[in-house]
């Protein structure tokens, strides 16, 4: 693990950039602070750091041992230090690992494929048009994102529709324009003990008439079946591959219902690309390592609090969303593997929304607020449309947007002053495709992981999600009884206004 010199390094050198004011905006620093990787091309050039501290960020994570932390993850050595588990979620897409864990992982997975194409084949072969995925988290957030980002791609054979919340109105509004003899449902959960998805799957279990043409994905077979659904409809779940990183895995089966075999294929296949990428190239070349790193500047060097992701396109207007759980809940620790205090601040508070939406929204904060806010601009450069001004104009508003953020403008009236300096990486697509946004997806993977190797924390458990869930399952009862006395003297009297008010 790095020590608290390192950590006082890195403020030394920001506090030198700082110092020499706003960086040149010139061809040279946009050629060599750029990346090309396949389908993805990303410049830093409008970061707040320079050569030195560039290099001194790229010792940092030698020091780390970034790349043998990157070879423990494909080779599933415990780096879910507090569950002793792997996190082989590289296996679901390639076969970089040579050990046995690996080689094993990847054998489960390429199995579970060929029961994702069987179960695919019989759905195709019959009279279901709709298909509803129930699921929470990460059983949820990587597949509809996949789903709208590429829908340009579906292969028009199933309706794929998402059902996630508690709130029993997202239920009633989604159901009232399907038919159930021609819906079928798939339940995601890895215990299949989670309360949001059993009671949605309940819901839609009784609204379909039975279990029939419910299917789900879960490590627990017993209560799958249990459930109504038979072993054969059941698909797997592993305790190697945590919800945040299973988009890859059957928990996807509802992407390759949308899309098709072959595109799914194509998106586990971009992932795989960047994850050579990530374990081989080193850290002066690799995409994960210079994100992974602007990041631990922003946040150690530069002391800034937040993040932004901002695609400027609308197919990926849900990436802030699914990037909010795989940042946060994997980098928002505060202790160490071995449970001592983190030597510096880790996760930003990272939000977001689509450009040029977002521009009448809150760009007012990131160009004249007074909290400085790093961001991630994404644009894509040959659209899936025939509207070819639209995307001009699109993409003169994203560089326009970049621009505005770094240089400013000077102003004698100080309300119309622009201060700049405001930092912002751009990660541009040749286009939104599967490959490219399999590709995409890994690298925030690989980035989030480098940077907990860094600050010496576990990305992989989510201790901080289960207190809150405990309470719940306490208050529930004092709902509807008002002699079960639970919660704190706050929590009861909230519940006595709740029940007066019923």
């Amino acid at each position: 693990m790095l020590d608290p010199s390192h950590w006082q390094a890195l403020q030394g050198e920001a506090g030198r950039v700082r110092a020499a004011g706003l960086l040149p905006a010139d061809a040279a620093r946009a050629s060599e602070f750029a990346l090309r990787v396949g389908p993805l091309y990303a410049s830093f050039a409008r970061q707040r750091l320079d050569a030195r501290a560039r290099d001194a960020l790229f010792a940092l994570a030698r020091a780390a041992g970034l790349p043998q932390a990157f070879r423990a993850l494909v080779e599933g050595e415990q780096v879910n230090t507090s569950e002793g588990r792997p996190a082989l979620h590289t296996a679901l897409r390639s076969d970089l690992g040579q050990s046995a864990a690996a080689r094993e992982a990847r054998a489960l997975a390429l199995e579970a494929r060929g029961r994702m194409d069987a179960l695919h084949a019989a759905l195709e072969a019959s009279d279901v048009t709709d298909i509803v995925s129930v699921g929470i988290g990460g059983s949820d957030l990587g597949p509809r994102l996949a789903v709208d980002a590429l829908r340009d791609f579906h292969a028009g054979r199933f309706r794929v529709h998402f059902l996630t919340n508690i709130d029993g109105s997202a239920a009633q509004h989604l159901l009232r324009g399907l038919d159930p003899a021609r819906t079928a449902g798939i339940l995601v959960s890895k215990s299949f003990g989670t309360q949001e998805t059993l009671l949605n799957g309940a819901l839609l279990r009784d609204w379909m008439g039975g279990a029939d043409r419910l299917f789900a994905v879960s490590a627990n077979l017993g209560r799958a079946q249990a459930f109504g659904i038979p072993p054969e409809r059941v698909l797997p779940m592993w305790d190697w591959v945590g919800g945040r990183y299973s988009l890859w895995s059957a928990v996807g089966f509802a992407v390759q219902l949308a899309i098709g075999r072959e595109r799914f294929a194509q998106l586990l296949a971009g992932a795989a690309m960047l994850d050579e990428h990530a374990l081989t190239a080193p850290p002066e070349r690799n995409l994960a390592v210079w994100h992974a790193l602007a990041g631990i500047w922003n946040r150690n060097g530069l002391g800034l609090s937040s993040s932004a992701v901002l695609p400027y396109d609308q197919r990926l207007s849900l990436l802030p969303s699914f990037l909010q759980q795989l940042v946060m809940e994997s980098l928002g620790k505060s202790v160490r593997h071995d449970g001592s205090p983190v030597l510096a601040a880790t996760v930003p508070v990272l939000f977001g929304g689509a450009g040029t939406n977002a521009q009448h929204s809150f760009f007012q904060a990131l160009h004249q607020g007074t909290e400085t806010v790093p961001a991630d601009f994404l644009g894509v450069v040959r659209p899936a449309h025939e509207h070819g001004h639209h995307h001009d104009v699109l993409l003169a508003n994203l560089l326009a947007q970049i621009e505005a953020l770094g240089t400013g403008w000077p102003s004698e009236d100080a309300q119309k002053g622009y201060p700049g300096g405001r930092p912002s990486t751009l990660l541009l697509l040749d286009e939104l495709s599967p490959h490219s946004l399999g590709a995409l997806l890994a690298m925030y993977e690989h980035s989030v992981y480098a940077q907990s190797v860094l600050w010496g924390i576990n990305a992989f458990d989510q201790w901080g999600v289960e207190l809150g869930k405990r309470i719940a399952g306490e208050l529930l009862p004092a709902l509807s009884d008002d002699a079960v006395a639970a919660g704190d003297p706050v929590t009861r009297a909230l519940l006595d206004e709740i029940r007066a008010r019923r």
